[in-house]
């Protein structure tokens, strides 16, 4: 667990005044993953402020977020929720939380590795550690075969011109 308390931890990490959220709500009237969330977004900052950390950590809205920022555009007191959910689901990967969609965790963290291996997303590489890790090999074959065959996934990676500075985000970020 945390040392420190919740909120705390996230208001320093994420750099968002969380404690000023007073449920207008706005944001997840304005959110278009709501429906995909176990807690919307507005609940999310509130189960924050309340520390109720495993309910969190083994939700899916922390790992359903797309990071749009329709809710921060709408935040009367410009809560940003993406960095909030970043901090989440970094603490989730901290911790070894079993997360409530595992599929979805796969996703995200193929996706990182991608960036982190070649400072952009190869989608053949990443589609095919995303499915390893998910064990979901013939779900979405057809779309798959469809964009291959557009050249829209090549098979060869191009390294960013720029590897080297974002490797070091990772490293400071603790990737």
């Amino acid at each position: 667990m945390m040392s420190e308390k919740l909120l705390d931890k996230i208001i320093a990490e994420s750099g968002q005044p969380v404690n000023l959220c007073y449920q207008c709500r706005k944001c997840s009237v304005g959110c278009p993953m709501v429906d995909e969330f176990d807690f919307p977004p507005n609940m999310v900052m509130r189960m924050v402020q309340l520390g109720l950390e495993s309910e969190l950590l083994q939700s899916r809205a922390i790992w359903m977020c797309v990071s749009c920022e329709t809710c921060g555009s709408r935040c009367p007191n410009e809560i940003r929720i993406a960095p909030v959910m970043d901090v989440l689901r970094a603490e989730c990967l901290r911790q070894g939380v079993t997360p409530a969609d595992p599929a979805t965790v796969a996703l995200h963290t193929s996706f990182i590795e991608s960036i982190k291996q070649f400072g952009r997303v190869h989608e053949a590489t990443m589609l095919l550690k995303y499915k390893l890790k998910s064990k979901k090999f013939t779900d979405d074959l057809e779309v798959g075969l469809k964009l291959f065959l557009k050249g829209k996934i090549p098979i060869m990676p191009r390294k960013s011109k720029n590897l080297g500075r974002i490797k070091e985000i990772f490293t400071r970020a603790g990737y």
